[in-house]
């Protein structure tokens, strides 16, 4: 069958199985419209509009001073709080709306198709990551049709109305290319240029994300494509989410044929659809109709003719999940890691089930894959392994044989695999890197000490949580923790003084029943309803980190396993670019003061430190905040949600750093190291460090 047919039969099947989907959900948007016409104005369930707030306020898409704004003048209870803070984003948005929508703008290219002989407009596609471009299954339905295709970047106009020099780019089916029939999406690598950057680096790129609250009902969406064919165009006014539904997402806005493939954003230019159809309006037997009400005829009556009643968009968390399902070969999936730790697509998580099974309408969905070479080993390379506390080594000449890039984890590491959490840890600052148009780098050339067991058999339990704790697991654990600790409750009570608690420990509105809990309690609820953690996370964080400060014989052991991997680099000459996060900031900060050769200097970088608590500093060994001598630079990232970097920023305390940032994480990732490296400052900082000129 020729491309053209193929893809018009195709486009058919899909506004017949949107429709039926429309008629399905009739009665659930009679019932939404019948809320709007009330005056209700997010006809949603309370935990989508509460997890739209929530990230509207961890990821910057309110200011704060809005938020305050609309909720401070009048008691109001939960859900109305929530409805407020998303509908302070509704009419006024901050100016970074228009330079982030440009930005997003440029990531979206026009399809190009060779036809005939002729190079003719096609659709639309946007990148996903530094090298995977998305667009529609009925746009590219086999990698042959992706094969007659290429790319035109920047084909728009200027800010003066003139036409930009669009760029064009080849498609690359034959590295990576999967396709889905039923959510109508296809994925297909993007050829680097001609001086090998790839068009991400040059354009940027959307990170998808599985996560919940980018979008409730009557909430605005925006739109960039290629409608007809033309120069990029914006789709902004008037354009609000109709109806959510399992797999789709239904939407009232203005597309024209040429709009496949386009990303659907919200207002914070977050995906949250793959544009793929509008929605006709049919009789009772399927039929489309004309917007005079009579039937459409097939052949007869031109596209622009049919009544569309709506627009449909695949949903980015259905495609995630069905990515997810699929088995990939490692090179493939390696590619798929690119899109970031939102996407869920991480190598080292394991794919879980699809929420929302996919059952393809029709035929059978097709899912091509192609298989590529495996990628050669690393030469030179040290053999890893991953016996206990050994952690994993590097080439010494990876950097040019003085520097060194060291990665020093955490807490809660224990029975987890070293490989896995390297390959972790890099894909985050790849990410990062990526977004700062920098080179990446490979896992194999970082050294990764691991203390994770040796750590918890010191302490002597295990993270299992007792059946007896099941209902308030933090507050019986962080009770327990104080028993055995003298200074556990002191940190976590001195934590929660640094982040505002009164000295009380109450709030002023907390109830009489809150008054009435322990002073530990007390500070653990403060810290919990503070920041993004969980109660039980902060409290084994913290438990961790006074074992480690409070017990020699522990702290010995940490810093002998993470000796042990890098002694074949702690040289008098060496250099370290030592990025270390949580818990691994204090043991870092230790291990400079006291197991360093004399002459090794550090590139230091902390995140999610603790190292700004006097309950932490004036323990150390040395205590206090006299930086060693061997740190020649310092860079530290927080969170303002990361519980555990309560007393950042550092400079405070430790006087000036090399750079400091504040950063925003996700809301159940505030302490992740993923989070922290992919923000392009952390990562920027990092690359500059291991490519500064060796001595």
């Amino acid at each position: 069958m020729p491309a053209m047919d193929e893809t018009r039969e195709l486009k058919e099947q899909q506004a017949a199985a949107a429709a039926k989907r429309y008629r399905d959900a009739t009665a659930e948007r009679e019932v939404i419209e019948e809320q709007l016409a009330a005056g209700v104005k997010y006809p949603d369930t309370p935990q989508a509009i509460a997890n739209r707030a929530r990230r509207l306020l961890t990821r910057g898409g309110v200011p704060s001073e809005a938020a305050l704004e609309s909720t401070h003048a009048e008691a109001l209870d939960r859900p109305e709080t929530d409805e407020r803070i998303i509908g302070s984003t509704m009419d006024l948005q901050p100016w970074s709306f228009l330079p982030r929508g440009v930005r997003a703008g440029a990531s979206v290219a026009r399809i190009m198709i060779l036809r005939n002989g002729l190079e003719q407009p096609h659709a639309t596609g946007f990148l996903v990551s530094p090298r995977l471009l998305l667009t529609n299954h009925h746009v590219f339905p086999s990698a042959e049709t992706a094969r007659r295709c290429f790319l035109q970047f920047n084909a728009q106009v200027t800010v003066d109305n003139a036409s930009d020099d669009a760029i064009r780019f080849e498609l690359d089916p034959d590295t990576f290319f999967t396709a889905d029939k039923h959510l109508d999406y296809a994925l297909v690598a993007v050829k680097p240029a001609v001086d090998g950057r790839r068009p991400g680096e040059i354009f940027g790129w959307n990170q998808l994300s599985i996560e919940q609250g980018k979008i409730v009902v009557n909430d605005p969406v925006n739109i960039i494509g290629h409608p007809m064919g033309r120069l990029k165009e914006l789709a902004l006014r008037d354009n609000t989410l109709v109806q959510r539904l399992d797999d789709f997402l239904h939407y009232r806005t203005d597309t024209e044929p040429g709009n496949s493939g386009s990303p659907v954003y919200n207002d914070q230019w977050e995906v949250v659809a793959l544009h793929h159809q509008g929605v006709p309006n049919t009789d009772r037997q399927g039929r489309v109709l004309r917007k005079d009400g009579q039937l459409w005829r097939k052949g007869i009556d031109s596209d622009d003719t049919v009544d569309y009643v709506s627009n449909e968009g695949a949903r980015t968390s259905s495609i995630l999940k069905h990515l997810a399902a699929l088995q990939f070969d490692p090179e493939r999936r390696a590619l798929l890691t690119e899109m970031g730790p939102e996407s869920g697509l991480r190598q080292d998580i394991a794919a879980g089930p699809v929420e929302t099974p996919v059952v393809p309408t029709g035929p059978p969905r097709e899912t091509t894959s192609i298989v590529t070479p495996p990628r050669p080993a690393v030469v030179g390379a040290v053999r890893e392994s991953t016996e206990p506390d050994s952690g994993l080594s590097a080439p010494t000449d990876a950097y040019g044989g003085r520097r060194h890039l060291v990665f020093l984890h955490g807490r809660n590491q224990q029975k987890k695999d070293p490989v896995k959490l390297r390959r972790g840890w890099t894909g985050g600052l790849n990410h990062g890197l990526t977004r700062a148009g920098r080179p990446t780098i490979d896992p194999e050339n970082v050294w990764f000490p691991f203390y994770g067991d040796r750590l918890i058999e010191a302490i002597g339990q295990h993270e299992a949580i007792p059946a007896a704790y099941t209902d308030a697991p933090s507050v019986a654990l962080a009770e327990a923790y104080a028993v055995e600790s003298e200074t556990y409750e002191g940190l976590i009570v001195r934590a929660a003084e640094l982040d505002g608690m009164p000295l009380n420990g109450r709030p002023a509105e907390e109830d009489l029943e809150s008054a009435l809990v322990g002073r530990l309690q007390g500070a653990l609820n403060w810290l919990t309803a503070r920041t993004k953690l969980d109660a039980l996370t902060i409290a084994t964080i913290f438990r961790d980190v006074d074992a480690y400060l409070r017990d020699d014989s522990i702290r010995k052991d940490v810093l002998d396993c993470v000796a042990k991997t890098l002694e074949p680099i702690l040289q008098p000459d060496s250099e370290l670019v030592l990025v270390t996060h949580s818990l691994g900031t204090v043991v870092g900060m230790d291990f400079i003061a006291n197991r360093l050769p004399q002459g090794t200097t550090v590139m230091l970088v902390t995140a999610g430190s603790p190292l700004g608590m006097d309950a932490v500093y004036d323990r150390l060994i040395p205590p206090g905040t006299d930086r060693p001598d061997a740190v020649e630079s310092w860079v530290n990232a927080w969170c303002p949600t990361d519980a555990v970097a309560i007393g950042c920023p550092l400079e405070r305390r430790w006087g000036k750093l090399t750079e400091e940032h504040t950063v925003v994480n996700s809301s159940d990732d505030a302490h992740s190291i993923e989070e922290y490296l992919a923000h392009p400052e952390v990562a920027k900082a990092i690359d500059g460090f291991v490519k500064l000129p060796t001595r």
